[in-house]
C-alpha cells in the first residue's frame, strides 16, 4: 500500500511538471536565442548593429481620428549620456529608451504623463539631472528627474513664453552651467535662440535672437522634395547644439522629414548665440540612397569611449508621411574642425561603441549584402484579390500608390516596398537562394505594417520565427530560434555567433501581432568567396550652369552590385556619400554654389569593395 501511494504521488508530481511545461510552451516564454551572445533575458551581447536601430517603435495614435491610419514611427531623436547610460527621447512615444551599449534599448514608461504627447523633445544633462522640453502646445515647461529609470519627472518651472511658441526645441548646457534654448520648425521663420535662467525657473533672459535660415538658391541640399526636385519652400527645423573645443556647432534639419534627402547641416560660432557662419562642407549628415534613406533632425552624443555618434531621422513615409525610423552613425570632428557624420554603407552592419576599431570614423564591418535580388520563393504568395490596395489619398506627400506586394519585394533593398503574405501562421516560409555558398554573418528582418489596426503601445507586440541555413537546399541547420520570442523587434537584427556556410537562407514564420504578415526586407549579410569588382573606370564629373548640381558617370561593371560616390570640399575629407544599385551614373543635387568639390567612386558586390577611382575636381 505504501509503495502504491508513493507511486501515485510520483505520477501526480510528474503530471504537474508536464502540465507546467505545457503551460510555458502555450504562453510563449522566450526561447533560447542561438544567435550571438544571447542571454536568458533575451539581451544581446553583440559586437555590431544595423540601421534602422531595432527598438519597439510606438504606433502613432494622434492621427487616428483624422486618417484612421495605423503606423509605427520613431523620429526627432534626442540622445544624452547620463552617468554613462544613454537615454533616447523620441517624438510621441509614450516614454523613452535607455541603454548601456547602444545595442539593447529598454523602454521606460515614466510615472508622469508628459511623454504621451511629447513632440520633438529636447534633452540635456544639468547638475545631476536630465532636463527635457517638448510639449506639443509650444508653451510648455522644462521637466527634470534625477532618476530617469523610475521616471518621476517633475516641473516647478514657468511656462516658456517666446514669440511664436516653441517648436522642435533643443536645450544646451554650456561648460559654465548656463542654459540655452534653440527652436523652430518652419518654411518661413529662422532658427531662434535665447538664454534661459537656470536659477529662476528657466524663464527666458533677454530677447529671442534670429540666428539663421535656409538659402536653397545657394545650398542645393536645402531644396525641398524627393531628390530635391520640388519648388515648394523647404523646412528648417530640429536644431541641436554641440560644443567641440572652443567652437559651437549648431546643427539643423532640412528640407523635409518625408524625403530621401532629409539631412542635417551645421553653422559654427564662438558663442552660444552667435554670430554663426554657414559651414562650407554642408550638409554633415546626408543619406539619399540605400535601403533606408534620410538622416535629418538628429542629435550628436559622446559615448563612454569618447567618440561621437549621430542619431538621425530616416524616412519610410508609406502609410503616412510621418512614418519614420531612427539611424545611428559614427560622427566626429576632423583636425581642421570640420564636423562629419559617416553614412557610407550606413544600413549595413557596423561595429558598436564598445567594439574597438582602428578608426572610429570607419566602423563598417565589411559584411556585404548577400541577398539583393537573389532568387526567392515562398509558399504564401500574395493573391491580389485577397487584399485591398492601400488608399493613400489622405496621407500626404506620398511617392505614389503601392499596388504590388509580391515576394520579389522582400529583397529589392527598398524599405518602401514590401511583401504581404495571404496567411499569418506557422505554415509560412520564405527561402532566398544566394546562388553560391557564402559566409553568412548576420540577418536583418524588417517587418512592415500593412492594414494594421494597432495604436499606441500595447504590451502584446512580438514576432516569432526561425531562421535556417543550408548548403544544398535539403539539409537545414537552425541558425536563430525566435519561435517563442516575446520581444517586439520590428527591425530584428541577428548577429550570428559564428559564420554559417550557406547557399540558402530560410525564414520560417511562427507568429506576428498584426493581422497580416508583411516584410519589407529580408537582408542577409556576410561575405562571398569570389572577387570584388575592379576599380571603376571612365569616371567623369560635369558641373552644369546650376552650380547646385553635378552629373557623375562611370563605366558600368557587370560584376558590381552597386556603387558609392564620395565628395567633399577637401581632397583629404570626402565625408559625404551616396549609395546606388544597378546604375553607373548619379545626378548630385546637394552642392553649395560658392564651393569647388572633389569626387570619387567605388564599386561593391557580395565579395567586397573595389579600389576607389581617381579623385576628380570641379570649380
Amino acid at each position: 500500500m505504501m509503495k502504491s501511494c508513493k507511486l501515485l504521488i510520483s505520477l501526480l508530481t510528474l503530471a504537474i511538471v508536464l502540465m507546467g511545461m505545457s503551460a510555458c510552451t502555450e504562453t510563449g516564454h522566450e526561447a533560447e536565442d542561438i544567435s550571438a551572445g544571447s542571454t536568458s533575458t533575451g539581451e544581446r551581447n553583440y559586437k555590431t548593429y544595423c540601421n534602422p536601430i531595432d527598438i519597439d517603435y510606438s504606433y502613432m495614435s494622434h492621427y487616428r481620428a483624422r486618417n484612421n491610419v495605423s503606423y509605427r514611427s520613431g523620429a526627432d531623436p534626442a540622445v544624452v549620456n547620463f552617468k554613462g547610460r544613454f537615454y533616447l527621447f523620441v517624438t510621441r512615444s509614450h516614454g523613452y529608451w535607455a541603454s548601456d551599449d547602444m545595442s539593447n534599448w529598454k523602454f521606460i514608461r515614466p510615472q508622469s504623463w508628459y511623454f504621451n504627447g511629447c513632440n520633438a523633445p529636447a534633452a540635456a544633462v544639468k547638475d545631476g539631472k536630465i532636463i527635457v522640453l517638448g510639449d506639443p502646445s509650444g508653451r510648455g515647461a522644462v521637466i527634470e528627474t534625477e532618476n530617469p529609470e523610475l521616471g518621476d519627472w517633475k516641473t516647478n518651472f514657468a511656462v516658456i513664453n517666446v514669440p511664436g511658441g516653441v517648436q522642435d526645441p533643443d536645450l544646451f548646457v554650456d561648460d559654465d552651467g548656463r542654459v540655452y534654448l534653440y527652436e523652430e520648425s518652419s518654411n518661413k521663420f529662422p532658427i531662434h535662440g535665447i538664454e534661459l535662467d537656470a536659477d529662476n525657473y528657466y524663464v527666458p533672459i533677454g530677447e529671442q535672437a534670429d540666428l539663421f535660415n535656409l538659402d536653397p538658391e545657394k545650398h542645393g541640399w536645402e531644396r525641398f522634395g524627393q531628390d530635391h526636385r520640388s519648388d515648394l519652400e523647404p523646412y528648417i527645423e530640429g536644431p541641436w547644439m554641440v560644443k567641440h573645443g572652443d567652437t559651437y556647432y549648431l546643427e539643423y534639419g532640412a528640407p523635409g522629414t518625408q524625403w530621401n534627402v532629409y539631412a542635417d547641416g551645421v553653422y559654427t560660432g564662438k558663442s552660444p548665440l552667435g554670430p554663426f557662419e554657414y559651414a562650407p562642407y554642408n550638409p554633415i549628415s546626408y543619406k539619399p540612397g540605400g535601403f533606408l534613406k534620410g538622416s535629418g533632425h538628429g542629435s550628436t552624443v559622446r559615448d563612454n569611449q569618447g567618440n561621437y555618434w549621430h542619431f538621425a531621422t530616416m524616412a519610410i513615409s508609406v502609410n503616412y508621411k510621418f512614418e519614420r525610423r531612427i539611424g545611428m552613425y559614427p560622427a566626429g570632428f576632423e583636425d581642421n574642425g570640420q564636423m562629419y557624420v559617416n553614412t557610407a554603407y550606413g544600413d549595413y552592419p557596423h561595429y558598436l561603441p564598445g567594439t574597438e576599431v582602428d578608426n572610429h570614423k570607419n566602423r563598417f564591418t565589411g559584411w556585404m549584402l548577400l541577398s539583393y535580388r537573389k532568387p526567392v520563393e515562398t509558399n504564401s504568395p500574395l493573391v491580389e484579390s485577397d487584399v485591398n490596395v492601400v488608399d493613400e489619398s489622405d496621407s500626404g506627400y506620398m511617392l505614389g500608390q503601392i499596388t504590388d506586394f509580391d515576394i520579389e519585394k522582400i529583397n529589392d533593398e527598398e524599405i518602401r516596398s514590401y511583401w504581404v503574405s495571404v496567411a499569418n501562421d506557422d505554415s509560412i516560409y520564405v527561402t532566398i537562394d544566394l546562388e553560391e555558398v557564402m559566409d553568412v554573418r548576420a540577418v536583418q528582418l524588417n517587418f512592415q505594417d500593412f492594414k494594421s489596426e494597432i495604436f499606441g503601445r500595447p504590451d502584446t507586440l512580438h514576432q516569432q520565427f526561425v531562421l535556417k541555413a543550408s548548403e544544398d537546399g535539403k539539409t537545414w541547420e537552425t541558425i536563430a530560434d525566435y519561435s517563442r520570442n516575446q520581444r517586439d523587434m520590428p527591425h530584428g537584427y541577428i548577429e550570428l555567433a559564428e559564420p554559417a556556410e550557406a547557399r540558402y537562407i530560410r525564414y520560417e514564420h511562427v507568429y506576428c501581432t498584426n493581422k497580416y504578415l508583411a516584410i519589407s526586407e529580408l537582408r542577409v549579410f556576410g561575405n562571398g568567396k569570389g572577387d570584388p569588382p575592379v576599380r571603376p573606370s571612365g569616371f567623369t564629373v560635369q558641373r552644369p550652369a546650376d552650380r547646385r548640381n553635378a552629373d557623375l558617370s562611370w563605366n558600368a561593371d557587370p560584376a558590381a552590385t552597386g556603387y558609392v560616390i564620395y565628395w567633399g570640399i577637401d581632397k583629404a575629407h570626402l565625408n559625404l556619400s551616396a549609395q546606388m544599385y544597378d546604375r553607373a551614373s548619379y545626378e548630385l543635387r546637394a552642392l553649395n554654389t560658392d564651393q569647388g568639390y572633389y569626387y570619387q567612386v567605388e564599386a561593391f558586390n557580395e565579395n567586397g569593395i573595389s579600389e576607389r577611382s581617381e579623385i576628380l575636381y570641379t570649380e
